[in-house]
């Protein structure tokens, strides 16, 4: 036991390399919220309204929410101390843990419950295409909406699943390729601008809502394997007072107490509809950076400018990497 603690540490500090901002003061005197940019930036405002009044009004010092116009941006607001807790996807949270001085505290749970959510890849109705197999066939007269770089289910989920396990670069097999986020392409798809689109099942059940008419325009073609539910993450410099009162307030809340339904109710207006949040930490990133691992092994092999000894030499160095974090993954999967 005392060995696989060690180990434990050992991967928290892997994942929890600081970017060298500046340490939070014991004296915190306002938080700011930063969420990832899956809809237009109205619609997560108006959702997430409600959870930072009541989050205020619980720590009793100013909330405020933040959205930049792609992943990045919430990243970088957080690695400059600008923003002191996000939600964020698994890809999108590893930048964070691993530039941003981040560190997983809580999952969201979707409003059904489930332990995660799966990426898709969608066409219009009308389209005559089937499957992955007849896109790739056709790739040089199809336009592609592909995800923001740092999104788990629009990006690295089909880069991986897909395009990787293909050979295929889809910046030039395909006509066209835009990144955008998830709302703004299953748009796209629908109103015939794209031929086709990546998207995921919380964004298709939220969208179905508010765009019922556009999304009988819509239908999946793939689905993939289950992805971990996002996780938020916090700045790990932040005094250990203050984590003990968010933690506390993020798991309390639709949990216990007179407003338990309210809160329910907000819950489900946030993001595409959420349950209360459960415990978490940065061992759920370990799957999903399993897979960018082997991503990045996929393209190393498939570039064909590297030297053999420079190919080589990156290829062992990320097989290493790699043996490890399935160590870890195997580890944690042990003892949970």
């Amino acid at each position: 036991m005392k060995k696989l603690c060690w180990l434990l540490i050992g991967l928290v500090a892997a994942l929890a390399v600081a970017a060298g901002a500046a340490s939070a003061t014991e004296e915190l005197k306002e938080i700011t919220i930063g969420i990832i940019p899956t809809e237009s930036t109205s619609s997560a405002m108006k959702g997430f309204e409600p959870f930072r009044a009541d989050m205020e009004k619980a720590l009793g010092i100013p909330v405020k929410l933040f959205i930049a116009p792609d992943y990045a941006g919430v990243i970088e607001a957080m690695r400059f101390n600008k923003v002191q807790i996000a939600w964020f996807g698994n890809k999108s949270a590893i930048e964070a843990v691993n530039r941003a001085n981040g560190e997983v505290f809580v999952q969201t749970v979707d409003v059904n419950g489930n332990p995660g959510y799966w990426s898709l890849i969608v066409v219009h109705k009308e389209s005559p295409y089937q499957n992955i197999d007849e896109i790739v066939r056709d790739g040089k007269n199809l336009t592609f909406g592909n995800g923001d770089p740092n999104s788990t289910s629009g990006y690295l989920i089909p880069t991986y699943y897909i395009w990787g396990q293909k050979g295929i670069d889809p910046a030039k097999h395909f006509k066209l390729m835009r990144n955008a986020n998830h709302e703004t392409n299953l748009m796209a798809v629908a109103n015939k601008q794209v031929d086709f689109a990546t998207n995921n099942t919380e964004n298709w059940d939220k969208f179905s809502k508010a765009h019922p008419d556009q999304i009988k325009n819509v239908r999946a073609i793939w689905k993939s394997p289950l992805i971990p539910s996002d996780p938020m993450v916090w700045r790990k410099d932040l005094p250990k007072e203050w984590k003990s009162k968010i933690k506390g307030f993020f798991l309390a809340y639709g949990r216990i107490g007179a407003d338990k339904e309210r809160e329910l109710a907000v819950l489900k207006g946030m993001s595409s509809g959420w349950a209360p949040f459960q415990d978490s930490s940065n061992h759920q990133l370990l799957p999903i950076m399993e897979i960018d691992m082997a991503k990045e092994k996929m393209k190393i092999q498939g570039n064909d400018a590297l030297a053999a000894a420079d190919k080589a030499q990156k290829l062992a160095e990320l097989d290493k990497r790699l043996a490890d974090i399935q160590s870890y993954v195997k580890l944690v999967e042990k003892y949970n």
